[in-house]
Protein backbone atom coordinates (compact mmCIF):
# COMPACT_ATOMS: atom_id res chain seq x y z
CA UNK A 1 0.00 0.00 0.00
CA UNK A 2 1.31 3.41 -1.08
CA UNK A 3 1.93 5.87 2.14
CA UNK A 4 0.60 9.35 1.92
CA UNK A 5 2.77 12.40 1.81
CA UNK A 6 2.22 12.99 5.58
CA UNK A 7 3.64 9.51 6.23
CA UNK A 8 6.38 9.98 4.09
CA UNK A 9 7.41 12.92 5.43
CA UNK A 10 7.37 11.20 9.09
CA UNK A 11 9.28 7.93 7.93
CA UNK A 12 11.87 10.12 6.03
CA UNK A 13 12.41 12.45 8.62
CA UNK A 14 12.56 9.82 11.53
CA UNK A 15 15.33 8.05 9.00
CA UNK A 16 17.32 11.17 8.21
CA UNK A 17 17.42 12.17 12.44
CA UNK A 18 18.24 8.60 13.37
CA UNK A 19 21.27 8.84 10.70
CA UNK A 20 22.19 12.70 10.98
CA UNK A 21 21.10 13.75 14.25
CA UNK A 22 17.93 16.51 14.77
CA UNK A 23 19.77 19.94 13.81
CA UNK A 24 21.85 18.76 11.21
CA UNK A 25 18.92 17.68 9.19
CA UNK A 26 17.27 20.61 7.29
CA UNK A 27 13.58 20.66 5.97
CA UNK A 28 14.81 20.71 2.88
CA UNK A 29 16.36 17.56 3.11
CA UNK A 30 13.12 16.30 4.09
CA UNK A 31 11.40 17.74 1.57
CA UNK A 32 13.76 15.84 -0.77
CA UNK A 33 13.66 12.36 0.74
CA UNK A 34 9.85 12.57 0.74
CA UNK A 35 9.96 12.70 -2.68
CA UNK A 36 8.71 16.56 -2.82
CA UNK A 37 10.53 19.46 -4.23
CA UNK A 38 13.40 20.62 -1.79
CA UNK A 39 13.44 24.34 -0.52
CA UNK A 40 9.54 24.65 -1.92
CA UNK A 41 8.15 24.56 1.68
CA UNK A 42 6.07 21.14 0.41
CA UNK A 43 6.38 19.96 4.10
CA UNK A 44 4.54 23.13 5.72
CA UNK A 45 1.57 22.16 4.05
CA UNK A 46 1.53 19.06 6.37
CA UNK A 47 3.30 20.21 9.38
CA UNK A 48 4.25 23.60 11.06
CA UNK A 49 8.00 22.92 12.09
CA UNK A 50 11.11 20.01 11.98
CA UNK A 51 10.15 19.96 15.51
CA UNK A 52 6.19 19.20 14.77
CA UNK A 53 7.52 16.40 12.26
CA UNK A 54 9.56 15.21 14.92
CA UNK A 55 6.65 15.24 17.68
CA UNK A 56 4.56 13.56 15.48
CA UNK A 57 7.18 10.60 14.87
CA UNK A 58 7.08 9.88 18.22
CA UNK A 59 3.50 10.36 19.10
CA UNK A 60 2.35 7.99 16.20
CA UNK A 61 5.02 5.51 17.14
CA UNK A 62 3.69 5.22 20.96
CA UNK A 63 -0.33 5.21 19.09
CA UNK A 64 1.46 1.94 17.29
CA UNK A 65 3.25 0.66 19.92
CA UNK A 66 0.03 0.28 22.65
CA UNK A 67 -1.74 -1.36 19.51
CA UNK A 68 1.33 -3.89 18.87
CA UNK A 69 1.55 -4.40 22.96
CA UNK A 70 -2.37 -5.26 23.13
CA UNK A 71 -2.15 -7.59 19.88
CA UNK A 72 1.08 -9.54 21.20
CA UNK A 73 -0.40 -9.82 24.20
CA UNK A 74 -3.34 -11.52 23.62
CA UNK A 75 -1.99 -13.75 20.74
CA UNK A 76 0.38 -14.57 23.69
CA UNK A 77 -2.38 -15.09 26.12
CA UNK A 78 -4.22 -17.44 23.59
CA UNK A 79 -1.28 -20.08 23.51
CA UNK A 80 -2.38 -23.32 25.31
CA UNK A 81 -0.99 -23.75 28.49
CA UNK A 82 -0.70 -27.39 27.17
CA UNK A 83 2.63 -25.47 25.62
CA UNK A 84 5.41 -25.69 27.25
CA UNK A 85 6.41 -23.04 30.20
CA UNK A 86 9.72 -22.41 28.46
CA UNK A 87 7.88 -22.07 24.98
CA UNK A 88 5.97 -19.84 26.14
CA UNK A 89 8.35 -17.41 27.54
CA UNK A 90 10.68 -17.90 24.25
CA UNK A 91 7.50 -16.41 22.63
CA UNK A 92 7.78 -13.40 25.65
CA UNK A 93 11.16 -12.54 24.86
CA UNK A 94 11.62 -12.79 21.07
CA UNK A 95 8.34 -10.34 20.77
CA UNK A 96 9.87 -7.88 23.07
CA UNK A 97 13.41 -8.03 21.13
CA UNK A 98 11.69 -7.89 17.81
CA UNK A 99 10.04 -4.57 19.04
CA UNK A 100 12.66 -3.12 20.15
CA UNK A 101 14.49 -3.68 16.97
CA UNK A 102 12.15 -2.41 15.21
CA UNK A 103 12.09 0.58 16.88
CA UNK A 104 15.85 1.37 16.32
CA UNK A 105 15.59 4.42 14.44
CA UNK A 106 13.92 6.18 17.29
CA UNK A 107 16.14 4.91 19.90
CA UNK A 108 19.06 6.58 18.01
CA UNK A 109 17.21 9.76 17.67
CA UNK A 110 16.57 9.12 21.31
CA UNK A 111 20.13 8.98 22.77
CA UNK A 112 21.28 11.52 20.47
CA UNK A 113 18.35 14.35 20.48
CA UNK A 114 15.59 13.94 23.10
CA UNK A 115 17.28 15.78 25.79
CA UNK A 116 16.55 18.91 24.79
CA UNK A 117 12.76 17.75 24.41
CA UNK A 118 11.53 16.85 27.58
CA UNK A 119 7.98 16.54 26.67
CA UNK A 120 8.94 13.93 23.88
CA UNK A 121 11.14 12.12 26.18
CA UNK A 122 8.15 11.70 28.08
CA UNK A 123 6.07 10.52 25.42
CA UNK A 124 8.80 7.66 24.48
CA UNK A 125 8.67 6.64 28.11
CA UNK A 126 5.10 6.35 28.61
CA UNK A 127 3.79 5.55 25.33
CA UNK A 128 6.57 3.00 24.43
CA UNK A 129 8.41 1.57 27.19
CA UNK A 130 5.75 1.52 30.06
CA UNK A 131 3.59 -0.32 27.88
CA UNK A 132 6.14 -3.06 26.87
CA UNK A 133 7.42 -3.55 31.45
CA UNK A 134 3.29 -3.49 31.60
CA UNK A 135 2.56 -6.49 29.45
CA UNK A 136 5.34 -8.49 30.79
CA UNK A 137 3.87 -7.86 34.49
CA UNK A 138 0.13 -9.25 33.26
CA UNK A 139 1.64 -11.68 31.28
CA UNK A 140 3.47 -13.50 34.09
CA UNK A 141 0.21 -12.58 36.52
CA UNK A 142 -1.88 -14.75 33.65
CA UNK A 143 0.28 -18.05 33.60
CA UNK A 144 -1.11 -20.81 35.81
CA UNK A 145 2.42 -22.03 36.91
CA UNK A 146 3.06 -18.17 38.31
CA UNK A 147 -0.32 -18.03 40.02
CA UNK A 148 0.39 -18.70 43.54
CA UNK A 149 3.92 -16.91 43.58
CA UNK A 150 4.07 -13.90 45.55
CA UNK A 151 6.37 -12.00 44.01
CA UNK A 152 7.15 -8.43 43.15
CA UNK A 153 5.87 -8.35 38.98
CA UNK A 154 6.54 -4.85 38.21
CA UNK A 155 10.11 -5.73 39.79
CA UNK A 156 10.92 -8.49 37.74
CA UNK A 157 9.33 -6.85 34.54
CA UNK A 158 11.65 -3.89 35.06
CA UNK A 159 14.46 -7.16 35.32
CA UNK A 160 13.43 -9.10 32.57
CA UNK A 161 12.36 -6.49 30.45
CA UNK A 162 14.73 -4.09 30.94
CA UNK A 163 17.23 -7.30 30.03
CA UNK A 164 15.33 -7.28 26.66
CA UNK A 165 15.88 -3.38 25.92
CA UNK A 166 19.40 -3.32 27.09
CA UNK A 167 20.33 -6.13 24.74
CA UNK A 168 18.90 -3.99 21.56
CA UNK A 169 20.24 -1.03 22.94
CA UNK A 170 23.90 -2.30 23.28
CA UNK A 171 24.02 -3.78 19.68
CA UNK A 172 23.05 0.19 18.79
CA UNK A 173 25.32 1.69 20.55
CA UNK A 174 28.13 -0.61 20.28
CA UNK A 175 28.17 -2.52 17.15
CA UNK A 176 27.93 -6.00 19.14
CA UNK A 177 25.64 -8.18 21.25
CA UNK A 178 26.32 -7.96 25.00
CA UNK A 179 28.74 -10.67 26.04
CA UNK A 180 29.17 -11.59 22.75
CA UNK A 181 26.23 -13.81 23.24
CA UNK A 182 24.48 -14.34 20.28
CA UNK A 183 20.56 -14.60 20.33
CA UNK A 184 19.08 -17.52 21.20
CA UNK A 185 21.96 -18.38 23.81
CA UNK A 186 20.24 -14.63 25.16
CA UNK A 187 17.05 -16.02 24.68
CA UNK A 188 17.45 -19.02 26.48
CA UNK A 189 19.34 -17.67 29.56
CA UNK A 190 16.49 -15.50 30.01
CA UNK A 191 13.93 -18.18 29.94
CA UNK A 192 15.89 -20.24 32.45
CA UNK A 193 15.98 -17.04 34.80
CA UNK A 194 12.29 -16.60 34.33
CA UNK A 195 11.82 -20.32 35.12
CA UNK A 196 13.56 -20.11 38.29
CA UNK A 197 10.80 -17.37 39.48
CA UNK A 198 8.42 -20.45 39.85
CA UNK A 199 7.54 -20.59 43.71
CA UNK A 200 9.58 -23.99 44.66
CA UNK A 201 7.26 -27.26 46.20
CA UNK A 202 6.18 -27.68 49.31
CA UNK A 203 8.34 -30.25 51.36
CA UNK A 204 7.13 -33.42 51.91
CA UNK A 205 6.53 -34.23 55.55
Amino acid sequence: MSRSTRERIIDEALRLFAERGYSATSVAEIEAASGLSPGAGGLYRHFKSKYEVLAAAINEHAARTRTQVAGSLAELNAMETSVALEERLSHVCRAGLAKVREESELTRVFFRDLSQFPELVAVVREGLLQPMFDAIVTWFQDQPEYRDAQIDWTGIAAVLGGSVVHYRLFQETVGEMPGYAEKDRFVAAWVRLAVGLLPSPAPVS
